[in-house]
């Protein structure tokens, strides 16, 4: 083992995940470890946890249950389960796997390093699960992924009671920060390099329930406009219910927010969506989606829908189908239904077959690929803004495209001359003319025109040194009280 205590963090889930991970690091580089990738063997072994899907547990357990017996040949070693799955499952984590040392939820991130002392001065397995949030997730420090791009969370927790969802029990009701202190946290992100931030929540666009006003997004939205030096801003995910049309116009009368859109559909079907408890129907979904194109014309819009929900009929799935033709999405995370103990969907009847939902699900994606292939095809021979991006794709050795993303977000691979003097670093910013198209990405193989050596482009540079870097100290919270107008 090094003398100084190593780490490593493994991530299931969604982007309120990924960003919950980032903080777990700046935690633990803050109490003094050093983050390590395997196959090197980390003194502290952190999973960051989801529940929303049944292959979640079984991957994590399935972790767990490899980790055993290196655990033995490293019995110094400290295993952490937390997030969403360790929130909902507690003292059963460490009765199916014993070797676990740790245990915290969503609620009490900050206590890890306390609790992984105690482990290791007693010797014995740690839990604790706090019910409601014990300080909001933005004040604690944090590891970020990119020096260019960053995560904002606005709020954390959902009031809505989706029958299908489990996070209101994991994450519990929805908690919004000021608006002061989202842009506060921004600012101070810009200055560091971060040209890109999304903004997180559960439900992005109920943010401003706590302090009563229904146009605090919108109006957030609007405020992150006059941030100078941020490029570009996206936000996920949005309710179909809560969507305002004040929204939609911060959306196209802000130039930094960016034209793509992810609204989760869940179901083509009236009679499906009632059952999850979905409060829209796919008239109102639709005319979101005609209101923001009407606005927003070059604007991608992605989705999120669900396969085989109980009681999905072949007329019910027809009508998703008839849904997705219509709304031409860029593309479509898919998902089969799995049961999620403690849910109300986990007990309805009419629990669809397995084979019928594999059915459904394959027949779904090939629609969706191909209207995503024909939507892409029709920007071959148009300009698009790149901003080059690690973890994209790779650099390839023969076609030399580096890849990024464009401002709606699809990926773009770019080629690369041979004969550049300074090549793109990630961050920097280009226009490329697009020449081929597939259902998945772009390419654009004639080059690229404007290269823009970007702030965000500096600040990837300085972080390939050997210092860290990355790691910022969270932002104390404000206490003023009454709603505030941005």
């Amino acid at each position: 083992m090094n003398a100084r205590k190593t780490y490593q963090v493994i991530t299931y889930g969604c982007q309120m995940n990924v960003h919950d991970s980032e903080r777990i690091a700046g935690l633990l580089d803050a109490a003094g470890y050093e983050p390590v990738v395997a196959p090197e063997v980390a003194d502290v072994v952190v999973f960051n946890t989801c529940a929303v899907r049944e292959n979640a547990d079984n991957r994590l357990y399935g972790n767990l249950g490899h980790l055993a017996p290196l655990k033995l040949e490293h019995p110094d070693m400290l295993i952490a389960v937390g997030g969403c799955m360790a929130q909902k499952d507690k003292d059963l984590v460490v009765k199916k796997a014993p070797w676990v040392d740790v245990v915290f939820g969503t609620h009490n991130i900050g206590h890890l390093p306390t609790l992984l002392d105690k482990a290791r001065v007693e010797q014995q397995a740690q839990v604790e699960i706090a019910e409601s949030l014990v300080t909001f997730p933005s004040t604690l420090p944090t590891r970020r992924e990119s020096p260019y791009a960053g995560w904002v969370t606005i709020s954390v927790g959902c009031n809505n009671t989706c029958t299908f969802c489990i996070v209101p029990s994991v994450r519990g009701q929805e908690t919004d920060r000021r608006p002061e202190e989202v842009l506060d946290e921004i600012t101070m992100l810009v200055d560091q390099g971060v040209q890109e931030v999304t903004l997180l929540g559960q439900n992005v666009n109920t943010y401003g329930v706590q302090f009563g006003d229904r146009d605090a997004f919108a109006k957030l939205l609007r405020a992150c406009g006059d941030i100078t030096g941020l490029r570009r801003l996206r936000f996920t995910s949005p309710h179909p219910a809560n969507f305002t049309d004040s929204v939609i116009a911060a959306m196209a009368e802000t130039p930094n927010v960016m034209p793509s859109l992810h609204m989760p559909l869940q179901s083509g079907s009236d009679t499906v969506l009632k059952r999850m408890r979905r409060a829209y129907r796919t008239g109102r979904f639709m005319s979101i989606l005609e209101s923001v194109r009407e606005r927003i014309p070059h604007a991608a819009v992605t989705t999120d829908i669900i396969v085989g929900f109980p009681g999905e009929t072949d007329d019910a799935f027809e009508a998703t189908l008839d849904v997705v033709r219509q709304a031409r999405f860029a593309a479509a995370f898919t998902f089969q239904y799995s049961i999620r103990p403690g849910t109300p969907a986990g007990v309805m009847p009419d629990q669809v077959p397995h084979d019928v939902v594999q059915e459904r699900y394959e027949r779904l994606v090939q629609v969706i690929d191909e209207i995503a292939w024909q939507e892409n095809q029709a920007l071959v021979g148009t300009e698009v803004e790149v901003m080059f991006a690690v973890g994209e794709g790779r650099k390839d050795g023969q076609t030399h495209r580096l890849s990024g993303r464009a401002r709606d977000n699809r990926l773009v691979h770019v080629a690369l001359p041979n004969d550049l003097d300074r090549q793109p670093r990630p961050g920097d910013i280009a226009r490329a003319t697009v020449t081929y198209a597939a259902p998945h990405h772009l390419i654009a193989d004639t080059g690229f025109t404007g290269l823009e050596r970007t702030l965000g482009g500096d600040a990837w540079e300085r972080s390939q040194t050997p210092e860290p870097v990355g790691v910022t100290l969270g932002l104390p919270m404000r206490r003023s009280g009454g709603p505030v107008a941005v």
